[in-house]
């Protein structure tokens, strides 16, 4: 659990250097934008790579990722129904609605966790396939349909949709671990180096929307905050033991499955919200509160389970 809080302490002290940031001055809402869109288009796809190309390909198809995507749905579809006959909320604001309720800090937290609590880094290998090839995409094309302006071609949409950077970057990381080349030094490590750059951008950037834009709480109702984090925390987590449970995965496995779980929203919600410009508050009260509430999930979970 030690590892857990260092974690979260890690992405607070960056969190809040963005905020300190923008407080005196140095950043303001221009350069959240630049740091948003430098994640989005140039570094998180280096990251994709990077991660995805270390992944073991045994690993990412098992009976872990099968539980972890069946939890992603009760979690996603539920909010998705509440949002559309209660919140009545629009397509795109709807979309980042869903990722906030079921997209886990996989790489932020879910790798030290997984190193440090669960014991094995490539634990977090199915979730990361979940999110990268599938729900990322997946939710970007819709993103990129609704916000597009009117009168713009189905082909403009589709190529728009296919040359994602996100979904090219994970892509291509997937063909490094099927067929198990490496890239050349000389490429390997530009590609390296600009992967370092994308959790640092996010968080940055997150943080100056902390202090430049409306206070958390307000800006967007906090029903409907709650609603997602609510699912992210509880629902989505509870899911996943039951549903393990039922398929009758070990203990070890469903321990792991629940504690991934049980992780915050990703900033990389965040980030796609300010590329889109569509629920940005939104995005960034939920992953706000599941982060600062994630702790006491997991030791709820440690508890329970071990």
């Amino acid at each position: 659990m030690t590892a857990v809080l260092q974690g979260f302490a890690v992405l607070g002290a960056i969190i809040a250097l963005g905020a300190l940031l923008a407080h005196v001055r140095l950043l303001g809402e221009e350069s959240q934008q630049m740091l948003a869109k430098l994640a989005f288009f140039v570094a998180s796809p280096a990251l994709m790579i990077t991660v995805m190309a270390d992944a073991d390909v045994a690993t990412l198809f098992s009976l872990n990722l099968a539980v972890t995507s069946a939890a992603v749905v009760v979690s996603g579809s539920t909010f998705l129904l509440i949002s559309r006959l209660w919140f009545k909320r629009a397509v795109p604001e709807t979309v980042i609605g869903t990722l906030s309720s079921m997209y886990v800090n996989a790489g932020n937290l879910g790798l030290p966790i997984a190193a440090y609590v669960l014991g094995d880094a490539s634990l977090v290998a199915p979730v990361l396939l979940l999110q990268l090839i599938v729900l990322q995409p997946l939710a970007l094309a819709v993103l990129d349909r609704s916000t597009a302006a009117a009168g713009t071609s189905r082909r403009a949409l589709t190529v728009r949709t296919v040359t994602n950077p996100l979904l090219l970057g994970a892509l291509v990381g997937l063909a490094l671990a099927l067929t198990g080349w490496e890239m050349p030094m000389v490429l390997a490590e530009p590609v390296n180096l600009i992967a370092g750059m994308a959790v640092p951008s996010m968080l940055l950037a997150y943080g100056v929307s902390l202090r430049v834009g409306p206070r958390a709480g307000r800006g967007v109702g906090m029903i409907e905050v709650g609603t997602t984090v609510f699912l992210k925390l509880i629902i989505q987590p509870v899911s996943a033991f039951l549903i393990g449970w039922a398929v009758g995965l070990d203990e070890a496995s469903l321990f792991a499955v629940v504690v991934l779980a049980a992780l915050p929203a990703a900033q990389n919600v965040f980030v796609h919200a300010v590329r889109y410009n569509r629920g940005v508050v939104l995005a960034r009260d939920s992953i706000f509160l599941s982060t600062v509430l994630c702790p006491v999930a997991l030791l709820v979970i440690a508890g329970l389970l071990t």
